[in-house]
């Protein structure tokens, strides 16, 4: 087994550090969940954590880690007698990201279970982490059917095993503490709440410190032991301290002008349900034990929300999460200035963090709820285009030939209805388009290909019932074979890879029509975020096409890229569709099992270079002929219309909506309309 990395060695990242350690003062706390760039020491405090944490007492050969003190009665491997425990380190158990549900859970074994009525389970991570802790790294790119099994067992402390009938439960009661990069996409709000805590890292900026980091990783590279001897006593005087911590936890007074400051924090900052309350409650005395202090104070409040509140005060999906720390301020005083009318400050008692300073907390400032939302001047173009006179036609200056023009903001978003790709699919699952995946009704059966995970039963009774003379069935039991078993196939919903191919040019950049345009793709981004597909964005104007945004699972940074998206110039339509091409054939070998879906903004004009339309046209069909399932998004307004973006559609072999039929409550039989479409091409 590999040295770990020791915790106290780590330079800089207070708020990660004390995070981690109130979760082992008071496991109560409910878990951390790390935000940050990559290579900021996010895994290797965590996996350094473990060896802080105290010992835990198990009954011996108990595989579920039970307390020889009160040992779980429905324990698998029960029940237990009355014998001495032994003795070991908590478990830091890691949740790879493309764990199996019998990774997680355990595996039953149903064979069995059916011929000889035994339960022979073999447990999963979750009875290894049962009194230690879970790690997921990269929890955000977790599959959502594994998120529902950790919802689950971290709101029961218990695990449940069923296959058909045929049920298995332990205790799974664990510290879960998550890593993520927020630019690879955020974390499902079912389970962002049932992180305790949050925190941002960050790499420094400072030199020295950078410098202090480099040299510190290279020792410790060189002799991991030598370098972990020469922090013992800085690891052993902390193990300590979280120790002494723990003690004292029990006697913390929460008194009742510092619950009225929690209270009317959460109130002021809109969240959802009381959780955020009592997560509060417990950091807050988990910080004043920390402290070595009795009582807790105003400043272990304030703190306690920086760490509590981020993640689940309301806000946009593309919104980062933050506190405005001037308006917790100010609620802090008012509530504070109510409790000592009724006698009950408690302010007066300043603890420091762990390192003396009070720790930090680190909120961002909201970006979205503040934002200018001012109307777009008139300078930048009108959508007011006499009758008789197509908008942004070839011979309207400053339109399609115009300069590059500021971006525009984009105008508020409202709910699509839902695009889908035709077929059935077998990608990643997700929200989007019909998919054979491991949960969803049952649709058939098939022989299992590798571990059974899903029985169909009754297909298992009618493949083994023929044979059961032939293998002298003499009793009431049915005599079941492993090729007899069949696995149930399932119908559900997969993720899709959902690329915006947005017209820029001249012929768009009329401020009103532009900000419309952002506000449908900004829509498309919150439902493609909701279904958890992957996003891509090209972009084109001027004399060719690019692609802003590589397919990526973030899709904030998809529509912070639409954002800053500037216009102007001629319409290269047919290198945007061939850029897409590239993007879409490039993705196919990487993921060959998401389907994508083309998704076109534009008015359908092209120009630029020799025949753009009929080179458009080229391109639509080689789409078409490859049967990617595409919508054009016509963009085109004024009395005066072409038709350019429905004939586009028709090469395409897709389908094409207007903004406003864009909405969900326009039109119905959208998704209808698409999809037949999509079989006519």
């Amino acid at each position: 087994m590999s040295t770990p990395y020791p915790f106290t060695a780590i330079v800089g990242q207070d708020d990660l550090r004390l995070g981690l350690l109130l979760n082992a003062v008071s496991p109560a706390v409910g878990g951390v969940l790390v935000r940050g760039e990559k290579g900021t020491a996010k895994s290797t405090a965590v996996r350094a954590l473990a060896a802080l944490m105290p010992e835990v007492s198990v009954v011996p050969g108990c595989r579920f880690s039970c307390d020889p003190g009160s040992p779980d009665p429905a324990c698998p491997d029960g029940p237990h007698a009355e014998a001495a425990g032994v003795s070991r380190a908590a478990r830091t158990v890691e949740l790879p990201v493309g764990a199996s549900e019998d990774r997680l859970v355990g595996a039953l074994d149903i064979e069995r279970a059916l011929s000889e009525g035994v339960k022979a389970f073999e447990p999963g991570l979750l009875a290894d982490a049962h009194r230690g802790i879970l790690y997921v790294d990269e929890v955000n790119l977790l599959h959502d059917h594994l998120v529902d099994l950790l919802l689950d067992a971290a709101a029961m402390g218990a695990s449940y095993v069923e296959r058909e009938g045929v049920s298995v439960r332990h205790a799974a009661r664990f510290l879960l503490v998550g890593t993520m990069n927020p630019e690879e996409g955020e974390l499902r709000p079912q389970l962002l709440d049932r992180f305790g805590l949050t925190v941002e890292v960050a790499a420094s900026r400072d030199t020295d410190e950078r410098v202090e980091v480099v040299r510190r990783r290279l020792a410790y590279d060189d002799d991991p032991e030598g370098f972990a001897t020469r922090w013992a006593a800085e690891e052993s005087a902390l193990r300590e301290r979280i120790a002494a911590a723990r003690a004292l936890l029990p006697r913390v007074v929460l008194g009742d002008g510092v619950l009225r400051q929690i209270a009317a924090t959460c109130a002021a900052f809109e969240v959802d349900g009381m959780r955020a309350d009592i997560v509060m409650a417990r950091t807050a005395t988990a910080l004043a034990a920390w402290a070595g202090r009795e009582e807790v104070t105003a400043d272990d409040v304030r703190q306690a929300a920086l760490l509590a509140l981020p993640h689940r005060r309301r806000r946009n999906p593309f919104d980062a999460p933050g506190l405005d720390e001037d308006k917790l301020d100010r609620t802090l005083d008012e509530a504070g200035d109510q409790g000592q009318d009724d006698g009950n400050d408690n302010d007066d008692d300043p603890g420091p963090g762990p390192d003396g300073d009070g720790g930090g907390g680190g909120g961002v400032p909201p970006q979205a709820d503040g934002e200018d939302r001012t109307p777009p001047r008139a300078d930048g173009g009108s959508d007011d285009a006499p009758s008789g006179a197509p908008e942004g036609g070839p011979d309207a200056p400053g339109r399609s030939t115009g300069a590059e023009q500021r971006p525009v903001a984009s105008a508020e978003p409202f709910r699509t209805k839902t695009l889908s790709v035709p077929g059935l699919g077998e990608g990643a699952a997700g929200r989007r388009s019909r998919a054979r995946t491991e949960h969803g009704r049952t649709t058939g059966a098939r022989r299992p290909q590798g571990a059974l995970t899903k029985l169909h039963l009754a297909a298992t009774v009618q493949a083994a019932a023929p044979h059961q003379r032939a293998r002298g069935r003499s009793g009431r039991g049915l005599v079941v074979r492993r090729d007899d078993l069949r696995q149930a196939t399932r119908e559900g919903r997969e993720g899709n890879l959902v690329l915006f191919v947005v017209d820029a040019s001249g012929s768009m950049a009329a401020r009103q029509r532009m900000s419309a345009v952002k506000g449908a793709v900004l829509s498309l981004l919150l439902d493609a975020y909701q279904r958890r597909d992957k996003v891509g964005l090209v972009t084109f104007r001027g004399r060719e096409a690019e692609v802003a945004l590589p397919p990526t699972s973030s899709v904030d940074a998809a529509a912070s890229r639409l954002e800053s998206l500037p216009t102007g110039g001629r319409t290269p339509l047919a290198a945007g569709l061939l850029k897409a091409h590239d993007v879409l054939r490039v993705e196919r070998l990487r993921d060959p099992s998401r389907r994508p879906l083309l998704v076109v903004v534009t008015d359908g004009r092209a120009t630029g270079g020799p025949e753009p339309v009929a080179l458009a046209g080229r391109a639509g069909r080689l789409h078409r002929s490859e049967g990617t399932a595409s919508v054009v998004v016509d963009c085109e307004s004024g009395y005066v219309r072409l038709g350019l973006a429905g004939e586009l559609a028709r090469e395409l072999g897709g389908t094409a909506v207007t903004l406003d039929e864009l909405r969900a409550d326009s039109i119905a039989g959208l998704v209808k309309d698409v999809t037949a479409a999509g079989r006519a091409a």
